[in-house]
């Protein structure tokens, strides 16, 4: 009982936890941060060139 006790205090004086959360937050934060940009970019690049391709002559 006393090595479980132990293992307890230990796990909640350690700080692995508290980081690995931080890092999966900030991890999610930077991949949402992408894809909104990812997106941005690929809306922009989309109308750009549907513009270039109704300048165009048609042959």
């Amino acid at each position: 009982m006393k090595s479980l006790a132990q293992k307890v205090q230990r796990f909640l004086v350690s700080e692995d936890g508290p980081t690995a959360v931080e890092y999966a937050v900030m991890l999610a934060l930077i991949i949402i941060v992408c894809l909104t940009a990812i997106s941005a970019v690929g809306t922009r690049t989309s109308a750009t060139f549907n513009k270039i391709a109704n300048s165009l002559p048609a042959s």
